[in-house]
């Protein structure tokens, strides 16, 4: 059972709340999921940026028959004109960029007045250390927590690099780019999700897998 499910995916619908008619933009979007919930729930308009060609390929298709459209840009070289948008999501991304604090400023400065930035990232806890294993895990090790920087990670088959920060760095590069603190989640298990699948969800309440912050632009 992915942890996305029944973590991540319900903290984030929860901080967005209500998007009717809000022009969205999604950084890391993948494949887009996501935007076609927001489009089927009246957002005006969805724009979906990635790096990666395959996955705004996989977008497009997710896509096909909305609005909605996905563009390669790499998060770190995105800017747009001011009020482009009135609300940013990313989901599980911005722990892969290093200039963090840049990208947040290039997100305040394109939304409107008032808009919101809402993103999720892997959890410090978990970047702080790389257990090297893909098993169901039952314990996990937190080590130079409080060393920033790069850690090399091996992901889906091969090796990425995440950039670790503490929960305060985050708070901080988000209040420091000019927004207000609007919500710190830390994902818990939603049990409604799990189909009853109580063994699942216990193991899934043992620890945090993600933080999601939303900010308001000031």
């Amino acid at each position: 059972m992915s942890p996305n499910h029944v973590m991540e995916e319900p903290a984030l619908l929860d901080a967005m709340g209500t998007v009717t008619g809000l022009r969205v933009l999604d950084l890391g979007c993948g494949d887009a999921a996501i935007g076609r919930t927001l489009l089927n729930a009246g957002c005006s308009s969805y724009l979906g940026l990635d790096g990666s060609a395959a996955m705004v390929e996989a977008a497009g298709e997710t896509l096909q028959g909305t609005s909605g459209r996905a563009e390669q840009v790499d998060m770190e070289d995105f800017a747009a004109p001011p009020s482009s948008f009135d609300l940013i999501v990313s989901r599980l991304a911005l722990h892969y960029v290093e200039d963090f604090a840049a990208v947040l400023m290039a997100c305040h400065a394109c939304l409107s007045p008032g808009g919101r930035i809402v993103f999720s990232v892997v959890h410090p806890v978990l970047s702080s250390y790389d257990a090297g294993t893909r098993e169901p895990r039952t314990n996990w090790i937190v080590d130079d927590y409080f060393l920033k920087g790069p850690r090399q990670r091996s992901w889906l088959g091969g090796s990425v690099t995440w950039f670790h920060r503490t929960v305060e760095d985050y708070v901080d590069a988000l209040v420091n780019a000019g927004f207000a603190l609007s919500a710190l989640r830390e994902c818990a298990p939603r049990e409604e999700r799990f189909d009853g699948d109580l063994a699942e969800l216990a193991r899934r309440r043992r620890v945090p897998l993600f933080l999601l912050l939303s900010g308001t632009r000031i």
